[in-house]
């Protein structure tokens, strides 16, 4: 085995050991795919999707060759492994696959404008933060336009770091927004008993309950703490946002640019 030295670069993420703790993000991953689309030179924009939009699958004419689209979503499906802030956006690309218009290759392009600046936000991992877990999880409701489906979003942190999240399309029709928002603190529930396990097994057992803020309470090993629809950090994995939303869901998901954050 040999010592190539100090991780720098890996699969397409940049590793920036700093002072305060490391850095990830693609930037140049994404300026890849800015140039493969050939949009370096247009105007950046400030969120990833318009706000309230809604795409329903039969939209206007067929692209001819949706092999593009498909290339497109797969790639930013990768650039969300440091940039969670577009991963409502790409879910919601990623259920027009099968058969794309040409509207919905717009929606494909402002998200690769909004990679135009925020391509160099990245995740930081402060050094010497705790390792307790907490969540939080939302959902909006009926939000799919083609299948009255809801989304789930849930986010993970250890202290300050997160480490993981989603957003995802629930399996099946909610009648209501409360039993919507109980389908996603189910699935966030199953993570959180997953990360405790993975966590005690390599040396970090959580000595105390996990918080899940959402809107109810309860007892045992996770608890569910209310948090205010303005403050709840899922909420962006579940829905488009305005650009102040976008802004301080940056902040809070600590996606810095090390540049002029750090």
């Amino acid at each position: 085995m040999k010592d190539l030295g100090t991780l720098t670069y890996f699969l397409g993420s940049e590793v920036h050991n700093i002072a305060s703790g490391v850095f990830l993000n693609q930037h140049k991953y994404a300026q890849d795919l800015i140039s493969l689309v050939g949009l370096q030179d247009s105007s950046s924009v400030h969120t990833p999707l318009e706000l309230n939009v809604k795409y329903h699958r039969e939209e206007g004419d067929i692209l001819p060759d949706p092999s593009m689209f498909r290339q497109l979503v797969g790639n930013l499906n990768y650039v969300t492994i440091t940039q969670p802030d577009i991963s409502f956006a790409v879910q919601q690309v990623s259920q027009l696959i099968q058969a794309p218009c040409h509207l919905h290759f717009v929606a494909i392009h402002r998200i690769i404008r909004y990679l135009l600046e925020a391509s160099t936000h990245g995740l930081f991992f402060p050094s010497g933060s705790s390792i307790r877990l907490t969540t939080l999880c939302d959902s909006d409701w009926a939000g799919c336009p083609d299948t009255r489906r809801s989304v789930t979003g849930w986010c993970m942190f250890l202290e300050e770091s997160l480490i993981s999240w989603k957003s995802k399309k629930q399996d099946h029709v909610s009648k209501s927004s409360t039993e919507a928002k109980y389908r996603s603190m189910s699935t966030a529930c199953s993570k959180v008993v997953c990360l405790r396990g993975l966590l005690a097994e390599i040396g970090f057992s959580q000595s105390h309950p996990t918080p899940l803020h959402a809107d109810n309470t309860n007892k045992g090993f996770i608890t569910l703490p209310h948090v205010s629809s303005d403050l709840q950090i899922a909420a962006a994995f579940t829905k488009s946002m305005a650009r102040q939303s976008i802004q301080f869901l940056v902040c809070k998901l600590m996606l810095l640019d090390p540049s002029t954050s750090i």
